[in-house]
């Protein structure tokens, strides 16, 4: 990790840098976040994830990697997960959380806290930790509570807040209004203990952060700084790194490294710039001149590939990255599949429309109907003779063509396409 001393001259600092890439919405003051970012003298913030699930998804990405910017700027980080407001649930405008169990919430915690720790690093001078809330939070008696935190919150500010007015008609538990103060209360423990000045997280966090920056003020403590960053949304407004299975999860048994490669190679042209300016660590000059290269050729998707190549490195190691774009390139006939491993190649097919079959192969045409690739044989029949069918990107020009075992990728799978984009798998069950 490097230093936090001020960059040299002609060079932007780092909030220069983070407003350039519009990663800074709110914050307690530019000029203060300034003096602490790039003053010279390293500081230490935190950020927190609540184990709501098993794994992050690609939503928290913003503020995993914000850590990790932090840091390699000489800035020391502590990574919060929530295991005390995990148990709560921060109000959602919608309805009541469902509350998990605490033995599911453990190890949940445990789970989120592995996943974050390749991001950072945990030596030198600067070297990250990793914090839970409930090491604090759970020794506290419900009268302590009360009276050591709960006096510091006046009602009528935390009633104001937005997503609390939401839910006053259908009904909020004073469980989920107290998610506030549980916050709060971590800011003003980490500054205790650690000596933390900053925290920052998503734009739908400003109330509770400000509130916590205000009762670390209220016990006398500080001065302590806050900012977030923009809500990432798609372009049609939902939220980001959601689909139509779900999240896109950063756990590698939920969202295979391949469908969270493809994610980010799917973005849309109008959405890739931000993006990239969001999410990769490539520099300013860097990123304007991938924006022109693929301003220049624009079917080249340049733009879409660095991100998704640069992220899937990022999340799930540099060796999956290949494999993801070797297997995007071998199932539209521009690299060789017999160089996938069994478990890219699966996800891949999945990802197209895996079919199980069990017992002799059809032939040809009877795997490119029983696919889904074309309506029905005759459909089948007509593809093949026109030459638009392929079989592990071998075309295949008999009509009554058949594969053998011997065809079979890995003893069970096969690549069907037809024409140059539409492909299917097939794998023969054991």
């Amino acid at each position: 990790m490097t230093d936090s001393s001020p960059p040299p001259p002609g060079r932007d600092s780092l909030t220069d840098d983070l407003l350039w890439r519009g990663l800074i919405q709110d914050s307690t003051g530019l000029d203060e976040l300034r003096e602490l970012l790039d003053g010279g003298n390293p500081a230490t913030y935190y950020v927190g994830f609540d184990p709501t699930a098993p794994s992050l998804h690609v939503g928290n990405l913003m503020q995993v990697l914000m850590a990790r910017r932090l840091q390699l700027a000489g800035h020391r980080p502590l990574l919060l997960v929530g295991g005390a407001t995990g148990q709560i649930g921060d109000p959602k405008e919608s309805a009541e959380r469902a509350l998990n169990p605490t033995e599911v919430i453990a190890g949940w915690v445990e789970g989120i806290r592995a996943q974050l720790a390749p991001f950072v690093s945990y030596t030198g001078d600067n070297a990250a930790q990793l914090v839970n809330n409930l090491d604090w939070t759970g020794e506290l008696s419900i009268v302590e509570f009360l009276r050591d935190v709960g006096k510091h919150f006046p009602v009528n500010k935390m009633l104001a807040r937005e997503v609390v007015r939401a839910r006053l008609e259908t009904g909020i538990s004073f469980t989920e209004f107290s998610y506030q103060l549980l916050q709060a209360n971590d800011f003003f423990e980490l500054h205790r203990r650690h000596g933390c000045r900053l925290q920052f997280g998503g734009s739908d966090q400003w109330g509770n952060i400000t509130a916590g920056v205000d009762y670390v003020r209220r016990r006398g403590a500080g001065p302590v700084q806050a900012f977030t960053t923009p809500l990432v949304t798609k372009s049609d407004g939902t939220k980001f790194g959601k689909s139509e299975g779900g999240a896109v999860w950063l756990d590698p048994t939920m969202t295979s490294p391949y469908a969270f490669y493809q994610f980010w190679l799917n973005v849309e042209d109008r959405e890739v710039d931000r993006y990239l300016r969001y999410f990769s660590f490539r520099t300013r000059d860097e990123l304007e001149e991938l924006a022109k290269a693929t301003a220049e050729r624009p079917a080249a998707r340049l733009a879409q590939r660095a991100l998704a190549e640069e992220l899937t490195a990022l999340v799930h190691g540099p060796d999956e990255a290949r494999q993801a774009v070797a297997a995007s390139q071998a199932l539209f006939g521009r690299g060789s599949l017999d160089d996938l491993a069994p478990e890219t190649l699966r996800a891949a097919l999945t990802e197209a429309g895996l079919v199980r079959l069990t017992g002799e192969l059809p032939d040809v045409a009877g795997l490119l109907r029983d696919s889904g690739l074309v309506t029905g044989l005759k459909e089948a029949r007509r593809v093949i003779a026109e030459g638009g069918a392929y079989v592990n990107n071998n075309r295949v020009t008999a009509v009554d063509a058949g594969v053998s075992p011997a065809d079979l990728l890995h003893g069970r799978y096969l690549v069907l396409r037809r024409g140059k984009r539409s492909f299917a798998g097939v794998e023969l069950a054991e």
